[in-house]
């Protein structure tokens, strides 16, 4: 059987099918219809065919928190140019660009990222640029505003992203942060602007239902 990192579009549309999520209905995803056999791979597994965890196949609850809060108040990136940190599934950033961003660079450094994202973009007739640049500690590029969603699973990477975009944030950028309460969200420095209560699956998450905060990142 051909890897699947030879064709990374290729295996997501066949193991994948096109799904609402549940508090952003207006936007379509390809997403994993049957999570365990995918996500509870082993690692020795996913290293065998080329198959990085697969983050970008599902829509986790601080993205869909963070979109529903930029369709809602769309003035936040209305004519701006944003920057969808950490996309995954290109959620985030196809709601920026719906709620009428300027433009969108979508950041994950999995190519399957890159193709599911670029995918996505078709499947909800937006435009979007994706790299699969490790951007953290980068100068501003003309970003006006920073999304950033469910980054705050793992203790390194959440500090080494904290600390780049509490600069960015003193640097003017408008950076805000969709997340359910992870371990290593920031306990200081955020300015919590909404909560919803968002449907998910046990296989995912502890329970079907998680609150979830919008916050923005307050300057360091």
């Amino acid at each position: 059987m051909t890897s699947p990192a030879r064709d990374p579009a290729a295996f997501i549309r066949g193991n994948t099918a096109l799904h609402q999520p549940p508090l952003v209905p207006e936007i379509s995803l390809h997403l994993a219809t049957e999570i365990v056999p995918i996500w509870q791979m082993t690692e020795e597994e996913l290293e065998k065919s080329g198959l990085p965890p697969p983050f970008w196949a599902f829509a986790w609850a601080g993205g869909q928190a963070l979109s529903r809060h930029i369709l809602d108040n769309p003035e936040i990136v209305a004519g701006k140019r944003v920057l969808d940190f950490g996309a995954g599934s290109g959620l985030i950033g196809i709601a920026a660009m719906k709620a009428g961003a300027a433009s969108v660079l979508a950041a994950d450094i999995d190519p399957f990222a890159i193709a599911s994202i670029e995918l996505n973009a078709v499947s909800n007739a937006v435009e979007i640029a994706a790299t699969a640049e490790d951007l953290v500690g980068v100068e501003n590029r003309g970003w006006d505003v920073i999304l950033v969603g469910d980054m705050c699973y793992e203790r390194p990477l959440s500090e080494r992203i904290e600390a780049w975009l509490r600069r960015l944030a003193g640097e003017g950028v408008e950076v805000l942060i969709g997340d359910p309460g992870r371990t290593y969200l920031p306990k200081t420095g955020l300015e919590k602007l909404v909560s919803y209560a968002v449907m998910t699956t046990r296989e995912l998450e502890d329970t079907d239902v998680r609150n979830t905060s919008v916050w923005r990142v307050l300057a360091g």
